[in-house]
Formats: structure tokens, C-alpha cells, sequence
């Protein structure tokens, strides 16, 4: 076993939430190892909905102009009757776009699609994923982690001053800790599949015996392939058989019709729908993220984004200590994040429950341009405000003007990893120059205007 590898932070696990982690950590100049226990990348869609919070971060990490060429918009749900006719319905109200909230509508994007789009950025940066890489265990004391991982060169031990636990819903780093991740299971097992089918057309999301949970069946074209997905409820004991011919028989048995063939299965699933929360996202050097912390049913399209949301939050933090800021610094990412995740597990299962009812549309709530921090130790109005605009919030876009006349909006000023100061414009107060902090006077006479 070798024993001479060290980095700031061992990132365990490239899904969503570790490659966000790991182009926030490369941007900001940390150094850290991002490994995966699987040979080859995810090659399913488990996650398939962009939400307007996430494609703002996306904006910022530079690759939202390649997730929407990519992807495309959700197609309109048709909903089969029992006679042979339909009734085609939004899946969300069309909301058009502001100057505060650029983006209002949900992106459909395959996990495994958006996830080449995030390890491209992350290979820009020069930084990439360490596939075949296992964590077998760590240990850690005040001054870091040392990991013990496997991979095809052999076994080695990492040393970082942090571990990250990006592994999924049966996180190890998770149960080495001994973090409680209480919940339920929500009786409810499904089936999962991106197929090569005939007999359907790609402009809609097809749904046969809505609110049927014995007979449901929901064929999805999924933008950016030539896939589709296929979910369905199963009962407890019925078996799944998830090859061509055993999902063709089941559509065919739930909707009656013999015209839809699936002819070859790239990835599918049979799960049971859980909801579960980390009791503690951080001990001492080692933190939680994504499914690691908080699994939940698929409805709603919530999963994905909440991951991408936490390692967000938590990269800039990791970079801000490992350059000298205060460790308390970190426990600031539980706080704000916990209560996140409880509040999105609550909705997802809300939203499971009118599905098996029948009719499920989705609103404002869960695009997650709401999620804010006002309760955040981060977080201080000086003067204390009760209305408008709050220390916590989600910075809102806007369009501005520089000074030389050419047109540019707020996102464009805070997107990359420095530090923004907005000053609207008031007298002669300076403020020191310093690195990484970027100082913008907005009025008629500083550089920016408010447009």
C-alpha cells in the first residue's frame, strides 16, 4: 500500500453533487481528488428535471448554455382516457421570464448527459474524475483524514484535511461516521427504464391510468436522446422484468394497446421510494452531501437539484477556510442546508400523494428560487429590514448598464469565484482593494447604472 498522497479535499463520489463540488474547489484554486467507485460514468437518468436555482448555478460554473443545448423544455403531459382519447395538460404553468428571475421553467436533461457536461468542465479546468477508485475506510483526527482506497494501480492511503462523502443514498462514509439517517420507507416500488421504443410520439410525456397506482404507466421522451423513460408503480411481490420483451408485455398489459414495442433497454431501475435525512451533514473533517444526506421520491424533480444546491454551498466554504477563514465557517453549510432538504422531502412526498391520486401539476415551489438563509449566522440586515430585499436571500438578477454604455446584467457581476461588493453610490467612502474582492458603484456617477 502507498502512502504518500495528500490533498486539501477527497471528494468520494462523482454524481451531481461531487462534480459540482469538485468545479467549485478547481475554480477556487484548492487542491483535492475526485473518486468514484464505478469503473465507468452513471448511465442513467435518474434525475432528468434542471430547476430555474440550479440553472442559475450553472450559469455561474459556465456550462448553462450547454445544458440547454443539450436538453430541451418539458413536453406537455397527455393523459390517456379509457375510451382511446386524451387530454394534453402543462406538467407547470407557463411563466415567462423576469428581470429579477431570468430563468422561470424546469430543463429536462438526462443525469447522465448533464454529468458528461459537468466532468467537460471540470477536464476545462484541468482537474478530472478518478474512476475504479473505492473507499474501503478513513479514519480522522484534528489535523485531517486519512482514507484508505483501492483502485486498479492497487490499495494507497489519501491524506486530506477533508473527506467528503458524495457516494449516494447507501453512503459508507455515512455509516463509518455512525450518522442516524432516520425516515421511512413510503411503500411505494417502482420501475425505471431509458428504452429504444416505437409507437408513441416524442411531443408528449404519455400517461395511461393516472391515479391508478395497479395500472399506472408514464412513457417520457427524454430530450437529448432518442430515449425514452418508462415509469411505473409495481406491486410488492409482482416481479419486474426489465428486459425489451418484459417491458413491452407491461405496457401492454396497463394500457391495452399492442403498437408500442421497446426494442433495447440502456439502463433501468426497480427501487422502493424512500424519504430519509441525515441526523448531522458534518463531524468534525468529514461532511455529507446529496443522496448522502437526504434520499426522497422522485416527484417534483427535486433530488438532483438539492445536491447540486449543497455542494454549491459547501465548496466556497471549503475554500474560504483552507485560506485562512475560521473553521466555524462550516458548520454554517448544516444550518443552512439541513433545513432545506427537510423542507424538500416534505414537498416530494406531498407531491407522490397527489400523483397517486391523480393530477399532479407543479408550481412556483418547486423551481427553489425561494430557498433562502435569513436565519443564517451569515446573515445580518444592518438596519434590521422586515420587507423587500433580505440578508439570506437569493440574489436576485437585474439588468444594468456599464458605464461606457454597454448592457450587462447583475449575474455577469457576481458570476466566478471572486468576492462582490455592490455600493450604491453615495459619497466618497472607499474601500481597500483586496484580492479576490470585487468593488462595483452602481448610480449615475459609478461605473455601473441600474437599467
Amino acid at each position: 500500500m502507498t502512502d504518500h498522497s495528500k490533498t486539501d479535499v477527497l471528494v468520494c463520489g462523482a454524481g451531481a453533487a461531487g462534480l459540482t463540488l469538485a468545479i467549485e474547489l478547481a475554480r477556487r484554486g484548492i487542491s483535492f481528488r475526485l473518486i468514484e467507485k464505478m469503473a465507468t460514468p452513471f448511465q442513467g437518468s435518474r434525475g432528468k428535471g434542471i430547476q430555474p436555482r440550479t440553472q442559475e448555478i450553472f450559469e455561474d460554473l459556465g456550462i448553462l448554455d450547454r445544458v440547454v443545448a443539450a436538453g430541451g423544455r418539458y413536453p406537455r403531459q397527455r393523459i390517456y382516457r379509457d375510451d382511446g382519447g386524451y387530454l394534453d395538460t402543462d406538467l407547470a404553468e407557463p411563466i415567462d421570464p423576469t428581470p429579477a428571475e431570468p430563468y422561470r421553467l424546469p430543463l429536462m436533461l438526462p443525469q447522465f448527459l448533464t454529468e458528461r457536461l459537468m466532468r467537460e468542465r471540470l477536464g476545462e479546468i484541468g482537474h478530472r474524475v478518478e474512476f475504479g477508485n473505492e473507499l474501503l475506510e478513513f479514519r480522522q483526527d484534528e489535523n485531517g483524514v486519512a482514507a484508505h482506497v483501492a483502485g486498479s494501480a492497487g490499495k494507497e492511503t489519501i491524506h486530506a484535511r477533508y473527506l467528503i462523502g458524495a457516494d449516494g443514498g447507501r453512503s459508507l462514509v455515512r455509516k463509518i461516521l455512525g450518522v442516524d439517517f432516520p425516515g421511512k420507507t413510503l411503500g411505494v416500488r417502482a420501475i425505471v427504464a431509458d428504452v429504444m421504443l416505437t409507437g408513441l410520439d416524442r411531443d408528449a410525456w404519455h400517461q395511461f391510468n393516472d391515479g391508478d397506482v395497479a395500472k399506472m404507466v408514464a412513457i417520457c421522451p427524454l430530450a437529448g436522446t432518442d430515449l425514452f423513460q418508462i415509469q411505473a408503480p409495481m406491486p410488492p411481490v409482482e416481479h419486474a422484468d426489465l428486459s425489451a420483451a418484459g417491458l413491452t408485455a407491461l405496457i401492454a398489459r396497463r394500457t391495452g394497446r399492442k403498437d408500442i414495442t421497446v426494442h433495447s433497454v440502456s439502463w433501468a431501475s426497480d427501487y422502493q421510494m424512500s424519504a430519509r435525512l441525515a441526523e448531522r451533514y458534518r463531524i468534525g473533517r468529514v461532511f455529507l452531501v446529496g443522496d448522502a444526506a437526504h434520499v426522497h421520491p422522485p416527484t417534483g424533480g427535486q433530488g438532483l437539484n438539492t445536491s447540486v444546491q449543497d455542494a454549491y454551498n459547501l465548496g466556497w466554504k471549503l475554500a474560504a477556510v483552507l485560506k485562512g477563514a475560521q473553521d466555524g465557517l462550516l458548520d454554517t453549510y448544516e444550518l443552512e442546508r439541513r433545513p432545506v432538504a427537510e423542507a424538500m422531502l416534505g414537498l416530494a412526498t406531498r407531491l407522490l400523494d397527489a400523483q397517486r391520486q391523480g393530477g399532479i401539476r407543479r408550481g412556483r415551489e418547486v423551481h427553489q428560487l425561494d430557498i433562502g438563509y435569513p436565519d443564517s449566522p451569515l446573515s445580518n440586515d444592518l438596519p434590521a429590514r422586515k420587507s423587500g430585499l433580505r440578508a439570506g436571500d437569493r440574489a436576485p438578477d437585474a439588468p444594468v448598464l456599464g458605464a461606457a454604455g454597454q448592457p450587462a446584467r447583475l449575474f455577469q457581476l457576481l458570476r466566478g469565484p471572486h468576492w462582490t461588493l455592490l455600493v450604491r453610490e453615495a459619497g466618497n467612502e472607499t474601500v481597500a482593494p483586496r484580492p479576490g474582492l470585487r468593488v462595483h458603484r452602481i448610480g449615475p456617477r459609478g461605473e455601473i447604472i441600474d437599467a
